[in-house]
């Protein structure tokens, strides 16, 4: 039995909601009240190839029309940055279970307000095994399976496997990251996956893993991969 989850679950049913930012009364059955649920900020406009925002609508962005990525389109709701940087790292880091129900809840909320369009299967990106065992969960992986579920779209975590424990991407600039992923992923051995799939990240940065890890589906015979995340950072020259 996961002890946890009984007691998590308990408390919510016996506690007021609260939000998790400021304090106040929660709203829309989550820990999270109208004025912060105000303060998040929707990721657009953006690039509809690779959701890096933009200050007006284009059909795509500098980056993509340099670099063409090995994704087709992507889909990521949020912008990263303050107050949702704060519930992120209260999840990702902190194990808080009620953050991660409310960043879950958020992304459901968008999907069915985006309309958004479904691919055949969903893929979580990987933690290598040294980092799940430390962490306890891959927080990827705890927010696409109730997404995956309401949606009726398969889901796997382990579609793809990480080869290597990489340096942790933080601090690293756009070519640091890419050379630190290079190889660093690569497809589960006797799994077939359907022609359109879409790979899912909490937060997409450079979207330099995102990019790797579409590149390892495509090699392995997917036709078209998409990318979605919760949040999506502005490049260094936006913030």
């Amino acid at each position: 039995m996961n002890w946890v989850a009984l007691v998590d679950g308990l408390a919510r049913g016996l506690l007021p909601l609260r939000c998790l930012l400021c304090g106040a009364a929660g709203s829309e059955a989550r820990d999270l009240c109208a004025g912060c649920r105000c303060d998040l900020v929707r990721n657009s406009p953006a690039c509809p190839r690779c959701a890096l925002p933009l200050s007006a609508p284009a059909a795509l962005c500098g980056e993509c029309l340099q670099r063409e990525p090995p994704f087709a389109a992507a889909w990521v709701p949020f912008r990263y940055g303050h107050p949702l940087d704060l519930l992120e790292t209260r999840f990702k880091f902190g194990g808080d279970l009620a953050a991660g129900r409310v960043l879950s809840s958020l992304l459901l909320q968008q999907a069915v307000a985006d309309s958004v369009s479904l691919p055949q299967a969903l893929v979580c990106v990987p933690l290598h095994v040294g980092r799940l065992r430390e962490r306890g969960f891959n927080q990827s992986w705890e927010l696409l399976r109730p997404l995956a579920r309401v949606l009726g779209v398969p889901a796997w975590a382990s579609a793809l496997q990480r080869t290597r424990d990489t340096r942790a991407q933080t601090g690293l600039d756009a070519v640091e990251r890419r050379r630190n992923l290079r190889g660093a992923f690569r497809p589960a051995p006797n799994l077939t996956l359907p022609p359109h799939v879409a790979v899912f990240d909490d937060v997409m940065t450079t979207g330099s893993t995102l990019r790797e890890c579409a590149r390892v589906l495509r090699r392995a015979g997917v036709a078209r991969v998409d990318v979605w995340a919760v949040a999506r950072a502005p490049s260094p020259r936006q913030r």
